[in-house]
């Protein structure tokens, strides 16, 4: 069980900018596939986006494409979720999860991860 720890949500308004980070402390993440999940009130968890960890090829969905970006910081063992041009309907807890799989086929469900954060708060809102 990897355990990971997200950080970087709060309170930002329509059009602004934040950036989540998952870290670990007791293994490395390049070693995993790692994917981020998001759950707003009355929803299902949707999977939004995942950095593969054989090649790092990145995976968005349609409905955050151009704004959000995944991408790994090796050398600080993290993950981050850059969110841009953020709107309401992002407003949602995000979760960072880990898998040992290959690559990130069929993330979306979240089936294959194996590992899960506590999960960070995004609220954009004017």
């Amino acid at each position: 069980q990897v355990q990971l720890v997200e950080s970087g949500g709060g309170l930002v308004q329509p059009g602004g900018s934040l950036r989540l980070s998952c870290a670990a402390s007791t293994v490395t993440l390049g070693d995993y596939t790692i994917g981020w999940f998001r759950q707003a009130p009355g929803k299902e968890r949707e999977g939004v986006s995942c950095i593969s960890r054989t090649n790092s090829n990145t995976y968005v969905r349609d409905s955050v494409k151009g704004r959000f970006t995944i991408a790994r910081d090796n050398a600080k063992n993290s993950v981050y979720l850059q969110m841009d041009s953020l709107k309401p309907e992002d407003t949602a807890v995000y979760y960072c999860a880990a898998t040992m799989y290959s690559y990130c086929t069929n993330y979306v469900s979240g089936a294959i991860f194996t590992s899960w954060g506590q999960g960070t708060q995004v609220t954009v809102s004017s």
